[in-house]
C-alpha cells in the first residue's frame, strides 16, 4: 500500500513573525517619456488647426439650418454658366 495523501490544508501561525516578501512578478515601471520643445510646438499647431476646422464646421451646420428655417433653399436659383 502506497503512504495516504494528505488533501487538508496546513494551519497557519498568526503569531509567527514572518516576513514574506511578494511573490507577485511585475514589469519595471516604464521610463519616462522625455517631450522636447519641438514636439510641443507641433501639438499646439495640431491643437490650432482642430479648432479652426471645429469652428468652421459649426458654423457651416448652423448657417445651414439658419437659412433651412427661413425656407431658402439652393434649388430656388438657376445659376447660367456661359
Amino acid at each position: 500500500m502506497g503512504s495516504p495523501h494528505h488533501f487538508a490544508k496546513k494551519s497557519v501561525d498568526m503569531a509567527a513573525p514572518v516576513s514574506r516578501v511578494s511573490r507577485i512578478r511585475r514589469d519595471p515601471p516604464s521610463p519616462e517619456r522625455k517631450v522636447t520643445a519641438a514636439q510641443i510646438r507641433e501639438r499646439d499647431a495640431w491643437s490650432v488647426v482642430l479648432g479652426i476646422a471645429a469652428t468652421a464646421l459649426a458654423l457651416l451646420v448652423i448657417l445651414v439650418a439658419v437659412s433651412n428655417a427661413a425656407g431658402w433653399s439652393p434649388s430656388q436659383y438657376t445659376i447660367y454658366i456661359r
